[in-house]
């Protein structure tokens, strides 16, 4: 039994990271498709925001937390955190958020849901509050103006400050599953990086 209760956590994490409320909710109550409007072609909360205003991005945005929050969350109420498939459900919604099975595979960048993610694990760690943290010192005091760089340099930080906290903890498993959402949000911002750089190039010619 133990095994299929891991495998519904994962696979219902995956499921849940899945739908696209950011693009599906747009639809239907103001039908507009934020893919085909914003530059990046991404289904995410903050062009929500910049294509249908205030109200909807914060519904997108509670969403998209909660796809990452519930299954975690789920997990770490009823499942032991110090198995080593911990990790696994972890990164599970956003693995299926960056994938997007139900829209024709192209997914998201992941921010929202990895930050619904660490909310799931607060029970255990509130080591959200260090993401959070991060996010708004490269927004204010040290302002990064790309939030494509912004993003990759606070998930980045993120991985290692989270490693030396949880590690000390004993927190291993829920380590390596932060590093491991880390490294998928860092991964889906590369090639953004290329497209811009493209669109460099082709300015300066």
């Amino acid at each position: 039994m133990t095994i299929l209760y891991w495998s519904v956590a994962i696979a219902g994490g995956f499921l849940s990271g899945s739908v696209m409320y950011s693009k599906i909710l747009p639809k239907i109550f103001v039908h507009k498709d934020i893919c085909r409007l914003s530059d990046d072609r991404n289904p995410g909360a903050f062009n929500v925001f910049s294509q249908c205003g205030a109200k909807l991005g914060a519904v997108c945005l509670l969403f998209d937390l909660a796809k990452g929050l519930v299954p975690v969350l789920l997990a770490a109420l009823f499942l032991d955190v110090d198995s080593p498939v911990f990790a696994f459900v972890m990164v599970a919604p956003v693995c299926g958020h960056a994938v997007g099975i139900f829209n024709r595979f192209r997914g998201g960048k992941c921010i929202s849901c990895s930050f619904g993610v660490m909310l799931g694990i607060t029970p255990v760690t509130w080591i959200v509050l260090v993401l959070a943290a991060l996010y708004i010192m490269f927004s204010a005091p040290i302002r990064i103006r790309s939030h494509t760089v912004r993003s990759v340099a606070v998930f980045g930080l993120f991985a290692l400050i989270s490693a030396v906290i949880l590690c000390l903890r004993k927190l291993l498993c829920v380590a390596i599953g932060c590093a491991a959402v880390s490294a998928l949000v860092i991964f889906k911002h590369f090639p953004f990086f290329g497209t811009r750089a493209e669109k460099r190039i082709n300015n300066r010619t």
